[in-house]
């Protein structure tokens, strides 16, 4: 690029199409493997969108901070590595793929050449899955994937808009071929080490989407319900009142439960009572979680009503009658501890009904029994649900694959934590809720899910003579397979007939939960064991650039991924932002539909102006967005304008930038900007970007409205020492600015450069204090005063009613014996800029102008 003519109207609009294709062109962003050197990298673990629906004003926000960063580290001489991913695996997908062609997955027919789904392009509001068009798994993933490589292509087109300056040469999809490989290679891995194993265990299960759902997928939401008190009866027929939330689970009842320092069941423990209704008998045990003051301080353990439930189960070794389906409903058959007439009826009334339907005939059969005692309270309180689920989840019982957590492993959760401590946080605060979280783990990672586009789990399992899975001897894919899908293809020393035969052979179905392949983002951008001499030069990252609200995600699961496989911690920083919130300080999100989408606004408003607003928020503040009254936004476009204007002002005069900076004032505008370029650099350094552009910002301002005025009549003037000390002044602060302002606002930077440089700004090196100490030895606090008797002058032009071009006979300027032999020192542009014919300096005790006179009287 060679420096281009100043245009005669400076203009944003089109400035992000002229330098989007320059820089793919020039390969400006572009990571050079050949001559990187690993000392000078600085690698960042990008976090891959979920590349399905649209991207909201949450994405721009927290994607423009990292850009940021990554232009300053480039701009310092880093090699900077940028990859993007995108995220196209998981429930998400599926669910807008549903939703967009009007279809829903049905493992069990047939592939169907040359489908055509019934429709494109549906919002999917009111799609229920009775009005779905049922097809075959091949089918559904081939809709998935075409779907994902157009939402991503919009994706990317909106990413280049906003300026990321991210490498388009280094992408990966969660689901492409490489991803496949990896992410199976890195669960190998953990089978072979025994740190992957599959169990069966109570599940939080979601019955909408029909999973399993991990620890860190959980939200609490606060939702109605009623506490019912209900009899049980003892050997001598009394009875004894518990109270419960969830009277259905009462054929699932496996025991009562009291603290053991409550004296009021003491005598009880040990001994057994009869459910109402089923007539089961249950004992009475004694555990350190029930709550004395809770209810009636007696509580019924059922399998499963709620995770306190599992706890108590698993600690006091009950059995498991389990009542619920994976469809939310009741099934179908008793448990056959049931064993009278009237409890087999009773349960009948049951079976096949919804949770809300069993809980009504439940509480009917109790009043007509007797066993109701009084009517239901209503309460409020915390319920467990899937994060993109809108049911309440259920607990059932199902054979999952988990991955060790540390859970139950203290050497590994010490290990974690110390990872943990050895991460440089930005800010330093949210490394708490990583401990916290860590700390709080209660059960091992669940990795697998029940659904269809996802990474396959590379086992298959052997049948017995009976055509039985033989689960604790899994047939583990080896190296040389991968990517292998087991639902379809063969496992190693069989044969395709024997699938599903008796002593053949069955392939797993589960997929790996999105996090399992997203927890690996270092190794697929890095090509782990793909490209090893890239994967050596970039890993461990320099960066982790993520939103707060997954930490205990995906920040927590790539951490301890590295530990498992490589036993360092996969990054030396993380950088937090923080929400975006509505103009009534919510979160925004889609599930409340408070949203906003970015592509008008930044045709609207031009991308320098959104960044400038996404810009000016620190790491781990929540910002406010309205998007009615876009204030920051509207700022950003002023300084994005203001810059061109000033840019094209500056380059207007006649001089050169490297002629002696002789005069006082010039040298006091670039002390005081030295000073900038050390504090944004500090700022920068410390990952306080908002800081750095407050900075910068600050002294454009003092520089345009006050310096430019102030030196503009001696840099248009003859030429000699003065002149050609202000143009230099001018031009080195303008080279200055532009390289400060080139990480936020990247389209106006590049623009004003090119007219006076060859090359892009972005490549220009960072702006040092030693390149403008040559200029720079002049008194900083003169520049300050000098701006204080220009607003001086102005105001005491206002105040007599008189134009600002109106000429003054004569204004005298008061200060302290310092402040006016300092000042006097600018004396002539003072006079000059004021159109002042004799300034006089007197001592006061403070700076103030007095006494002006106007060489005529304003008109009335």
């Amino acid at each position: 690029m060679t420096a281009a003519s100043v245009p005669d109207k400076p203009a944003l609009e089109g400035l992000e199409t002229k330098w989007g294709g320059n820089w793919e062109d020039s390969g400006t962003y572009r990571f050079d493997r050949g001559s990187a050197n690993r000392a000078n990298i600085f690698s960042i673990d990008t976090p891959p969108p979920t590349a399905s629906g649209s991207l909201h004003i949450g994405h721009v926000f927290s994607y423009t901070h990292t850009d940021v960063i990554a232009r300053f580290q480039r701009m310092r001489g880093r090699d900077v590595f940028y990859p993007m991913g995108w995220d196209d695996n998981g429930l998400p997908t599926e669910r807008r793929v549903q939703n967009y062609y009007g279809v829903r997955c049905d493992p069990s027919l047939p592939y169907a050449d040359d489908f055509t789904p019934p429709f494109e392009g549906g919002d999917g509001k009111s799609s229920k899955a009775a009005d779905q068009l049922p097809i075959s798994r091949r089918n559904f993933i081939e809709l998935c994937e075409r779907l994902t490589i157009e939402d991503e292509k919009q994706f990317e087109a909106l990413w280049r808009t906003l300026g990321l300056s991210v490498d388009w040469t280094q992408t990966y999809r969660t689901i492409g071929h490489d991803s496949l490989i990896t992410s199976q290679l890195a669960f190998l891995g953990n089978v072979e080490r025994g740190e992957a194993y599959q169990a069966m265990a109570p599940t939080l299960w979601d019955v909408t989407f029909r999973t399993a759902v991990a620890q860190a997928e959980l939200e609490d939401k606060e939702m109605p319900a009623a506490y019912h008190r209900v009899s049980f009866r003892k050997p001598d027929e009394s009875t004894i009142e518990i109270e419960t939330t969830r009277p259905e689970l009462l054929p699932a009842c496996v025991a009562l439960v009291a603290h053991p320092d409550d004296e009021r069941y003491k005598a009880l423990f040990g001994t057994v009572v009869r459910t109402p209704l089923f007539d089961v008998e249950v004992p009475v045990l004694a555990h350190h979680l029930a709550q004395k003051d809770k209810g009636s301080g007696i509580a019924m353990i059922c399998t499963f009503g709620d995770v306190t439930d599992v706890v108590w189960w698993r600690e006091l070794d009950l059995p498991n009658r389990a009542i619920m389906g994976f469809d939310g409903r009741i099934i179908a058959e008793a448990p056959d501890v049931i064993v009278s007439e009237a409890g087999r009826a009773a349960y009948a009334q049951l079976a096949g009904k919804t949770v809300f339907s069993a809980k009504q005939a439940v509480v009917e059969l109790l009043r007509a029994s007797g066993d109701m005692i009084g009517e239901p309270k209503p309460i409020v309180h915390p319920v467990k649900f899937f994060e993109k689920g809108d049911k309440p989840l259920e607990i059932v019982s199902t054979r999952q694959w988990y991955i060790r957590n540390g859970a139950r492993d203290e050497a590994l959760r010490s290990r974690l934590i110390s990872h943990g401590a050895d991460l440089q946080w930005h800010p330093e605060f949210m490394r708490v809720r990583y401990e916290n979280w860590v700390n709080g783990l209660t059960g091992d990672w669940l990795v697998s899910r029940q659904r269809f586009f996802g990474v396959p789990l590379p086992v298959w399992y052997p049948l017995d003579a009976d055509a039985n899975p033989v689960f604790d001897q899994p047939i583990v894919a080896t190296r040389d397979l991968l990517p292998v899908d087991p639902s379809s293809d063969t496992a190693p020393g069989y044969s395709a007939d024997q699938r599903g035969a008796a002593n053949g052979f069955v392939g797993e179905v589960d997929v790996m939960d999105t996090w399992a392949t997203s927890s690996l983002t270092p190794q697929l951008a890095g090509g782990w064991e793909r490209d090893p001499e890239l994967f050596d030069l970039v890993y461990p990252y320099s960066l982790r650039p993520q939103g707060q609200d997954i930490i205990r995600t995906w920040l927590f699961s790539t951490l301890l991924r590295a530990e498992l496989e490589h036993g360092v911690s996969p990054w030396q920083h993380a950088a937090l932002s923080g929400f975006i919130v509505d103009p009534d300080r919510k979160k925004m999100s889609k599930s409340k539909g408070n949203v906003v989408t970015p592509a008008d606004m930044l045709e609207q408003h031009g991308s320098d102006a959104v960044r400038y607003w996404a810009a000016s928020s620190r790491l781990g503040t929540d910002a406010a967005f309205d998007p009615k009254n876009p204030t920051q936004i509207k700022i950003g476009r002023r300084l994005a304008i203001k810059i061109l204007n000033a840019s094209k002002f500056i380059l207007g005069f006649d001089g050169a930038a490297d002629a002696p900076v002789t005069e006082p004032i010039d040298q006091s505008m670039l002390a005081r900007l030295s000073v900038v370029v050390g504090q944004a650099t500090a700022s920068f350094d410390g990952y306080d970007h908002a800081r750095a552009l407050e900075l910068t910002e600050s002294f454009f301002w003092t520089f345009c409205d006050d310096y430019l005025e102030l030196v503009k009549e001696r840099a248009y003037g003859e030429s000699g020492a003065g002149q050609a000390s202000a143009v230099a002044a001018l031009r080195t602060a303008l080279a200055t600015l532009l390289r400060l302002f080139a990480p936020f606002v990247p389209f106006a930077t590049e623009e004003a450069w090119s007219w006076s440089n060859d090359g892009s700004v972005h490549r220009a090196p960072w702006p040092s204090q030693a390149e403008l100490a040559a200029g720079s030895a002049g008194n900083v606090a003169l520049l300050d005063l000098a701006s204080r008797a220009l607003t001086g002058i102005r105001r005491a032009k206002t105040d007599a009613k008189a134009s600002q071009k109106s000429a003054v006979a004569s204004a005298v300027i008061s200060g302290t014996a310092a402040e006016v032999a300092l000042l006097a020192q600018a004396s002539d542009d003072l006079r000059a800029v004021g159109r002042i014919s004799e300034l006089v300096f007197v001592d006061g005790s403070e700076l103030a102008v007095t006494d002006i006179v106007l060489d005529t009287v304003p008109e009335s």
